[in-house]
């Protein structure tokens, strides 16, 4: 059986560079910074005191005030984007047969906040204060299931969780099911919100977040000589993802092709990269998808920002893409300005790389004033370049020494 060709045909954003899909991207073509001094809790006290923040969100735009004290904010924000990604796309209920119409969402670590909230009310009196909305407010899952139930999804629902790789799983396994003939469409992505005094506590103590408390918009600065950690931040992404004879029937909008998709382990260290798994995983997408390193115009790095990940991802891709790496290929890491979103950012990612493919232009790596010795590729810096770019690469590496990329192209 011949598979299927696959396209996005809608994509929801609420990120902390704006809370729609035209904000944000107009946000990140100017190379604006979504960082700034955390406002959610009091965080005088922790080493690392900036986050990426979604801003101005109310949820009773999209869901009741009752409703809205059921969910966590992960599901708040997984909610607002596939509104948009559902709005976008042109889909009604009635486009595909509900069974053949799933969902599955990437989230790193489902409802921190709620989960913080309930222990605090325990702690200060008792059982009795525990919430009988906890469980369905933070377990992850429910992300999916809020969706399915909004539009009547009865294919597939579930949340891949893979740390930091968790969306680019999500958007990987909707990809093929629709490819294989499984489903018709599939509405995926990512989302997170861990900007709570326990998600900045256990970071922080890992030495992973950056402390440039002082300049925020310039924290984040993936292969610089100056970074000093990660920012953590917030927010979802949701693509809608159907097969492109369907998409061409209804005259849809079409962003771009999902193509390929690899995905690998280092199992070798649950927090130090090692490479390998990286390669492994981009060379696998980029076969997926039929194609040779050389075709690849761009890749959008998972580039965190972090003293070891940067290197080793540039060591990666120089292994992969060989003499091309310095020679014609455009790399750049958007978390520059996003922040690292988690279970989200494979989701945002792969939508920009749509949007560069769709509209012509890499968003740039901002922050990057000295870059470091041995990242010595093309990383945009600071300024967004207009170029045609026909196949892009996207990757995601996560804790565990799990590894995902996706490769999309224009159609």
């Amino acid at each position: 059986m011949d598979k299927r060709r696959v396209v996005i045909t809608g994509i929801g954003m609420l990120t902390p560079l704006g809370n729609t899909l035209k904000d944000s991207w107009s946000a990140a073509k100017e190379g604006k910074s979504g960082i700034d001094t955390i406002t959610r809790f009091d965080a005088s006290a922790f080493s690392a005191r900036i986050a990426g923040e979604v801003k101005g969100f109310n949820i009773e735009d999209f869901v009741d005030r009752k409703e809205a004290k059921k969910l966590d904010l992960f599901s708040q924000f997984a909610i607002a984007a596939s509104q948009e990604a559902w709005d976008d796309s042109g889909l009604t209920s009635e486009s595909y047969d509900p069974k053949r119409f799933g969902c599955i969402v990437g989230v790193g670590m489902g409802g921190l906040g709620t989960l913080e909230n309930n222990h605090t009310a325990y702690e200060k009196s008792g059982p009795r204060r525990v919430s009988p909305f906890l469980i369905p407010a933070m377990i992850s899952n429910l992300a999916a299931g809020h969706i399915a139930i909004r539009y009547g999804l009865r294919g597939i629902n579930y949340v891949a969780c893979s740390a930091c790789a968790s969306a680019t799983h999500a958007i990987g396994e909707a990809a093929r099911l629709i490819s294989l003939g499984v489903h018709d469409a599939v509405i995926t992505g990512g989302t997170e919100s861990t900007v709570t005094s326990m998600g900045i506590g256990g970071f922080a103590a890992m030495k992973a977040l950056s402390t440039r408390n002082d300049d925020p918009t310039k924290a984040s600065r993936p292969f610089d000589k100056g970074r000093d950690g990660f920012v953590l931040s917030e927010g979802s992404v949701i693509l809608t993802l159907e097969s492109l004879e369907s998409a061409q029937a209804r005259g849809a909008k079409i962003y771009a092709e999902v193509l390929g998709y690899g995905y690998s382990c280092d199992a070798s260290h649950i927090t130090a990269p090692s490479g390998i798994g990286a390669e492994d995983c981009m060379k696998d997408a980029i076969k997926d998808a039929g194609l040779t390193e050389k075709d690849i115009t761009y890749v959008n790095a998972h580039g965190t920002s972090t003293p070891v990940g940067d290197v080793t991802e540039t060591n990666a891709i120089k292994n992969v893409f060989k003499e091309y790496a310095n020679n014609g290929l455009i790399v750049s890491s958007t978390k520059s300005m996003t922040g690292h979103m988690l279970g989200a950012a494979g989701a945002i990612e792969a939508a920009f790389c749509s949007l560069s493919i769709k509209e012509g232009i890499i968003l740039p790596t901002i922050n990057l004033d000295d870059p470091e010795e041995s990242c010595d590729l093309d990383y945009v810096p600071n300024t967004a370049r207009k170029t045609d770019v026909k196949y892009a690469l996207s990757n995601s590496f996560g804790f565990g020494g799990t590894n995902a990329s996706v490769v999309l192209g224009k159609v």
